[in-house]
């Protein structure tokens, strides 16, 4: 094993390692200290992640540019810091305690989602990295909804393994990303079972995906939703999980809409992909610090000849 392999063995160790303790911690803290917990982790996270603090506040500067002061970037980013502690400390809470989780997270507009589900053919849940969406599959698995998510299997095996159980335990499909022809097969299948597939379309594609404008600025995005929606009739739903002033959540559907039949060929994707992309950045502006803006999610760029 090589310095590199035994490095990402150690970092892995210690997740895993720092994951059980935060876990133990969360079930025998008293719930109403919970939050303070999170918000010493955040403190702790905002100075101690350097690598972390710079790319959200590089993304901020991008995003918002001359829009938003230096200090309101900065606040953000706190800010985000601070919610993405309490998601992590609620989601090891809630998790294991299936009627709080349905108390504390309550579905809005969901005549939308029931409107989508009677066609018959699936509904694909387009949505990002946004407030504590892993709670978003197990509220609705608990409404007694099918649903799946496509997902990348965590770098540690024994942390993915944690989270396979907990979400069989809700009833929540999990699909990997790869093998792709798997992926593909087993969410058209699912689909095509009038099930509930979430996809987050916010994180930088590579290669594989369309440029669309988000912020203004081209960004490498995922086409699966569409091209998913193309194949099987099924309705595409904007969805997205906000944080209350009470730390309580409400999952928000959208208006459903579908691609029109016999519609095909690469516009009609980068049309359906930029419309979808172009309801998260409304999100994203109206919820700042809810996205998770530690990632690089410019950091393709398209080639010369355009890609979109």
């Amino acid at each position: 094993m090589d310095a590199k392999k035994i490095r990402k063995s150690i970092s892995h160790f210690f997740a895993w390692l720092g994951l059980s303790g935060v876990s133990f911690i969360v079930n025998v803290l008293p719930a109403p200290l919970l939050y303070g917990f999170a918000s010493g982790i955040a403190r702790i996270g905002y100075v101690c992640a350097v690598k972390q603090r710079k790319i959200a506040l590089a993304s901020l500067q991008i995003a918002f540019g001359s829009e938003k002061s230096e200090a309101e970037r900065e606040q953000i980013a706190r800010q985000c810091f601070a919610y993405m502690a309490k998601s992590s400390i609620e989601l090891m809470y809630l998790i294991d305690k299936p009627a709080v989780m349905k108390k504390q997270v309550r579905l809005v507009h969901k005549e939308r989602l029931d409107q989508a589900l009677a066609a018959g053919k699936g509904v694909v849940l387009v949505s990002a990295h946004f407030g504590n969406f892993p709670l978003l599959l197990g509220r609705l698995c608990l409404e007694g909804y099918r649903a799946g998510g496509i997902m990348r299997p965590m770098h540690d095996a024994r942390v993915e393994k944690i989270f396979v159980k907990k979400r069989k335990r809700y009833g929540v499909r999990t699909i990997y990303s790869q093998p792709r022809k798997e992926c593909v097969d087993e969410t058209i299948r699912a689909l095509r079972q009038n099930e509930i597939i979430f996809i987050p379309i916010d994180q930088n594609f590579g290669t594989g995906g369309v440029f669309v404008e988000f912020f203004g600025i081209k960004a490498a995005t995922a086409t699966g939703p569409a091209i998913f929606a193309q194949r099987t009739g099924a309705a595409l739903l904007p969805c997205f999980i906000l944080r209350q002033p009470d730390d309580t959540h409400e999952i928000v559907f959208e208006d459903p809409f579908w691609v029109p039949e016999g519609v095909r060929g690469e516009e009609a994707v980068f049309k359906v992909i930029q419309d979808l992309t172009h309801i998260i950045e409304s999100y994203i502006k109206k919820y700042p610090a809810e996205w998770g803006w530690i990632h690089k999610r410019w950091k393709s760029k398209p080639s010369v000849k355009g890609g979109g």
